[in-house]
């Protein structure tokens, strides 16, 4: 409990609104990478996850959580409210250490396509590791992002979720106290 009944954001009003500003920029322009302030994440957890998560969970929004994020539980369910489920088919958003596992999370339907799960991604750093292409909506042309911790095999996986839409996941990647999108709509390859 120690900690926990600090404030989470210095002002709750202002900073969820940058906060959400930033993760709208970001899905709109995948790959472009926005700064997150006024957060005080608990041990374990990056700024930009901890922001994240207070800004897009509640009490409507089941979590999962990877086992390396269970000791943020009581921190989350204290500032978001969201309730924690252990089933990944039944998740709203999911925190993750990384992206290998994000086939086994819901996709939407057709009809409902909405319905998918959001995956907090925290990544190592963006600005080193592996090299990606970014190609589709909200991009000009295309967009280089460079970011260690994705995983060797994450073009693959992608792939096979882009190949998925109107279904598909969509990922917040955080790193620190910096965050980007990949939503399902855009076309990913390692350069």
């Amino acid at each position: 409990m120690n900690g926990m009944l600090e404030r989470a954001f210095d002002d709750a009003v202002v900073d969820s609104q940058r906060t959400f500003r930033a993760i709208l920029d970001a899905m709109a322009h995948p790959g472009r990478i926005l700064p997150v302030t006024g957060i005080r994440p608990p041990p374990g957890l990056s700024a930009a996850a901890a922001a994240t998560l207070l800004t897009l969970a509640d009490h409507d929004t089941p979590l999962w959580l990877a086992p390396t994020h269970l000791t943020a539980r009581p921190w989350i369910q204290f500032h978001a409210g969201a309730p924690i489920v252990t089933d990944p088919d039944r998740c709203a958003f999911a925190l993750m250490a990384d992206a290998v596992g994000l086939a086994r999370f819901p996709v939407g339907t057709h009809e409902e396509p909405e319905t998918s799960t959001t995956l907090i991604v925290e990544i190592a750093a963006f600005g080193r590791g592996r090299r990606y292409c970014l190609t589709g909506p909200g991009l000009e042309d295309h967009a280089i992002l460079t970011a260690d911790g994705l995983g060797a095999d994450f073009v693959t996986l992608w792939a096979a979720n882009h190949a998925l839409y109107p279904c598909g996941v969509d990922l917040i990647l955080c790193a620190g106290d910096r965050l980007t999108a990949l939503p399902r709509t855009v076309a990913i390859q390692e350069i």
